[in-house]
């Protein structure tokens, strides 16, 4: 006899699955981690990875109406569970519309929101760009006074050398470039 057999006399194939004792998951995490380790056991074979659902949608309601329930007397005693199924689908369909048009006003409202955001964020920084950008020229502005005045008192000392008396035009003109340096500095301790 075959060396391996089956209780039934089936031979069975050499390097087969061995027989695993049933393990029952008591709780959601276990019942993960025994899918996991079935997964990995074949790490070469391809996960099935399910599609996703697709919405629900209601069946369109029907062109023609053939069996038109009025409010005659003499309605059989199984027409009330007709109209009431067919109150219910209607009632579904009219549901679902609702939800589609919250849903599509809640899209609308949530792109408006991100645009006016989005318009804000722009605001804030232009109008800090702006200030980079004054602060900047400011700094500028105290660097070349710096520099023309550095080089007015070289001047100035060389001139007092050569001549003591100086013009009043030339005074005035001083003055005036006082007047528009800026009166601070900054980065000066």
């Amino acid at each position: 006899m075959a060396a391996h057999t089956q209780k039934n006399n089936k031979p069975r194939k050499p390097g087969g699955k061995e027989s695993q004792p049933l393990i029952i998951a008591k709780t959601p995490a276990e019942e993960q981690r025994l899918k996991l380790e079935r997964l990995m056991r074949n790490p070469d074979k391809p996960a099935p990875i399910p599609d996703r659902p697709k919405e629900w949608n209601p069946r369109a309601p029907p062109e023609f109406v053939r069996d038109v329930m009025g409010s005659s007397a003499g309605a059989g005693s199984g027409e009330f569970h007709v109209y009431r199924h067919l109150r219910r689908r209607e009632y579904q369909r009219q549901d679902f519309l609702e939800k589609i048009s919250e849903k599509v006003n809640e899209d609308i409202e949530y792109l408006d929101k991100v645009e006016l955001n989005k318009q804000a964020a722009d605001d804030r920084t232009a109008k800090r760009r702006k200030k980079r950008e004054k602060l900047k020229r400011k700094m500028r502005m105290a660097k070349m006074a710096k520099l023309e005045s550095k080089n007015k008192g070289e001047d100035d000392a060389e001139k007092s050398s050569e001549s003591s008396s100086e013009d009043d035009g030339e005074r005035e003109r001083e003055a005036e470039d006082d007047a528009e340096a800026p009166s601070f500095i900054m980065g000066r301790k």
